[in-house]
């Protein structure tokens, strides 16, 4: 337990760090990739007072939220679309999803086939550093309830970010009122770093890295520590992203099957448009 304490004092420093630090340096922007196509946790590209959008479609060889599987390990296609207009920005993301062997979705399973993001926020800028505050609905359609519990949930986020010299660290911290089916409030705070490298041939390489930590309020039993790390090649429009994913969930918390969130490999590859 202190150990996990420990751990989550980190996370909980790095995201404040990512927040504070300022540099008198100019700032660019730089996109998080955790899995295929997850823009919602991305800096929006600064665009002035012009509306824009952006479509994103791919897919994965796992779905792998916070260091657990979505998918029971298998493959995936995931897409969205994306609205901005200055520092507004809206949008939604979808992504094929998969709780319960054998695809039955029992009453009572928690089972569901589909996972839809409905997000919007403001991101606005204080010299170097780009700020997000948001909300994010986490949406399963026609999902079976967990012995009762719905298995929709909201979250708040407030986060920073900002490059220098093509390092890019951000944090973030989400809170929300009552977690993934009904499990109660929950902290995760997060932290990223990356690096873009100059382009090699027609690839830009892009390293990075994430830890993150969920602390349930009144539930420790749930409480786990969450990483992961990949390299992503960018080709033109195409992303292609392998990552390493990991926890110190000993299955008995929110990770529930030991199974689902332990280390693996995931590859995605991903188009964005226009």
């Amino acid at each position: 337990m202190h150990t996990k304490l420990g751990l989550m004092s980190s996370v909980i420093a790095l995201a404040v760090a990512g927040a504070i630090i300022s540099t008198p340096a100019a700032a660019g922007d730089w996109f998080k990739r955790e899995t295929a196509g997850s823009v919602k946790d991305a800096p929006v590209v600064e665009s002035g007072r012009k509306f824009e959008w952006s479509f994103n479609i791919g897919g994965t060889s796992d779905y792998v939220f916070r260091g657990i599987s979505q998918t029971l390990e298998k493959p995936t296609v995931q897409g969205g679309v994306d609205f901005s207009y200055g520092m507004f920005y809206t949008g939604v993301w979808a992504s094929g999803v998969d709780f319960v062997e054998g695809g039955s979705n029992p009453p009572g399973s928690g089972d569901a086939t589909v996972e839809v993001d409905v997000y919007g926020g403001i991101k606005p800028k204080l010299g170097p550093v780009e700020f997000d505050l948001g909300v994010i609905g986490y949406l399963y359609p026609g999902a079976q309830d967990l012995a009762g519990a719905d298995l929709d949930y909201l979250e708040i986020k407030g986060g920073a970010s900002y490059t220098i010299r093509g390092i890019s660290l951000s944090g973030a911290v989400y809170y929300s009122p009552d977690q993934f089916a009904e499990s109660g409030q929950a902290w995760t705070p997060e932290a990223s770093v990356g690096y873009e490298f100059q382009s090699l041939g027609i690839f830009t390489p892009t390293i990075d890295g994430t830890v993150g930590a969920y602390y349930f309020d009144g539930n420790s039993g749930l409480d786990y520590v969450y990483w992961n790390a990949g390299l992503a090649l960018v080709v033109e429009k195409l992303t292609l992203d392998f990552r390493y994913h990991d926890t110190d969930s000993n299955g008995a918390d929110f990770c529930g099957d030991k199974g689902l969130c332990d280390s693996r490999f995931v590859f995605s590859a991903s188009v964005a448009l226009p």
